[in-house]
């Protein structure tokens, strides 16, 4: 019989681990979503199934166990986020990098890794990237996906400059000083109404979002 036990339940539903003939894994349940919000939880869980299936599995992402109307299940994955395991070893953000690669080559942008409990280190060091409810795929990798993925690169960048700022090079430093477009209309239009919604009204707080709307 399985255990579950409950780790988050917010507007979007309920997140639960779940332990199961020896093995563990993550179920989102959006079917526990407040009314006003299921349907853009199901939207969310939607996002999430679809790039999880796009990264097959792949080390370094959450696998995808299964998906249906109420959600997903997805692999367990053991790891610190960012702001608690506080790496400052080189590998650590070589290995993220790689990750950014892997998810831009099959045409996968984050969106939300500006959060750092988006970011994990694992027990053995090496990156994990999970929370990929904003994610978006894209079959042709045209402007928009550049400049998406350019965005996803400076928020990693922004991470290694907290951590590791000595070892920036001249040309990240500058992919740093020059954020795109849609950044720089959203800080001055759409932030203070996300603000509003997220603290006021979902209360959440700056490093609480992603980590606790999907946990590890």
């Amino acid at each position: 019989m399985a255990k579950k036990t409950v780790l988050k339940r917010d507007t979007f539903g309920a997140i639960r681990l779940v332990e199961a003939y020896g093995q563990q894994y993550i179920e989102r349940d959006v079917s526990q979503a407040a009314p006003w919000a299921r349907w853009l939880a199901r939207r969310l869980a939607l996002r999430e199934a679809r790039a999880l299936g796009q990264l097959d599995g792949r080390e370094g992402f959450p696998a995808l166990r299964s998906v249906s109307r109420n959600g997903l299940t997805r692999s367990y994955v053991d790891g610190q986020p960012m702001y608690i395991a506080k790496p400052v070893d080189q590998a650590y953000f070589k290995d993220a990098f790689l990750r950014l690669r892997t998810m831009h080559r099959l045409g996968i942008v984050h969106n939300d890794l500006a959060k750092e409990p988006n970011w994990l280190v694992c027990p053995s060091g090496r990156a994990i990237i999970v929370d990929f409810q904003l994610a978006g795929v894209f079959r042709r990798r045209g402007r928009l996906f550049r400049m998406l993925a350019r965005e996803d690169l400076r928020h990693f960048l922004k991470h290694k400059r907290t951590y590791r700022e000595q070892h920036l090079t001249a040309r990240e430093r500058a992919i740093l000083a020059t954020p795109a477009m849609t950044t720089r209309i959203w800080r001055q239009t759409g932030k203070r109404a996300y603000l509003f919604i997220t603290r006021r009204v979902l209360h959440w707080s700056d490093r609480e979002g992603a980590a606790d709307r999907g946990k590890h």
